[in-house]
């Protein structure tokens, strides 16, 4: 019996996951499937219930749903209850399981680049589902963050959530400071660039050897990722998170090794 997957999230066309599953399901003779659904945000409830009643066996969530979808949910795993927010859904019998796997793709996807990041010091743009999968991830291991956000509350909420967990983060309005100096990672995790507009904000004053990383990654280079390069810092897009938190997606639903390198060559192909 054929299995179906998805990704919902608005808006969704941009999504890269389908190739990068269904190259995993061929590679393996797996009888499976991988759509994309647009979800509207008033849409949520509705299409939860759609996907459980058509059998879906599982789906990703991103923007801007990877919160709003949890009160849907029949049940969470412990990394979706600690980073309050989930981006992978598998249905056992009648009970829908919410998962995280954001941050532990991050961390595979720099982990090479940064090595043991220890007390060293990241900033995070961003408040959403995406920023909270990383800042747990990283304050797990023992980055001092701060915390920036077109929206002060998401951030202070974040950062107190942040630290109730052992993590250090401060917080602040999404403007340029002194913040930028001394930093090691400069994470961005909101959707401006998607469709190339520029940064709200300028790099100018971050040090060079900032690794600084934009969690888009189509277009491949963001005017934020294009400015951080002239500046010259080190740059990664999210392809390589995409990867992972799909690879550890992947697993969850299956519970066995998924064919990691097959997955990136759809994902380099498609793109």
């Amino acid at each position: 019996m054929k299995r179906h997957f998805a990704v919902i999230g608005h808006p969704i066309a941009h999504s890269l996951s389908p190739q990068m599953h269904e190259s995993a399901f061929k590679a393996l003779g797996l009888d499976a499937d991988y759509l994309r659904f647009d979800v509207h945000p008033q849409q949520l409830g509705d299409a939860v219930l759609g996907l459980k009643a058509l059998g879906f066996a599982g789906w990703n969530v991103t923007l801007p749903h990877k919160e709003a979808i949890m009160p849907y949910l029949d049940e969470l795993t412990l990394e979706a209850q600690r980073i309050g927010a989930v981006n992978t859904v598998k249905r056992e019998g009648s009970r829908l399981i919410g998962h995280n796997t954001d941050g532990g793709g991050f961390l595979r996807s720099v982990e090479s680049l940064l090595g043991d990041v220890q007390g060293k010091r990241a900033a995070i743009l961003g408040a959403g589902g995406a920023a909270r999968g990383v800042a747990f991830a990283l304050a797990g291991k023992g980055m001092k963050l701060e915390i920036l956000n077109r929206t002060p509350e998401r951030a202070t909420r974040l950062a107190q959530d942040l630290a109730q967990a052992g993590g250090e983060a401060a917080w602040g309005s999404l403007e340029e400071g002194p913040w930028l100096t001394g930093l090691d990672l400069l994470v961005q995790t909101a959707s401006i660039g998607l469709h190339g507009e520029t940064y709200p904000i300028s790099l100018r004053g971050i040090a060079k050897h900032t690794l600084v990383v934009d969690i888009i990654f189509n277009p491949w280079e963001t005017p934020f990722l294009k400015e951080a390069r002239k500046l010259g810092c080190q740059t990664l897009n999210g392809l390589d998170m995409l990867l992972y938190q799909g690879v550890l997606a992947w697993e969850f639903w299956f519970e066995k090794v998924a064919p990691v390198d097959v997955m990136r060559r759809a994902l380099l192909s498609a793109l």
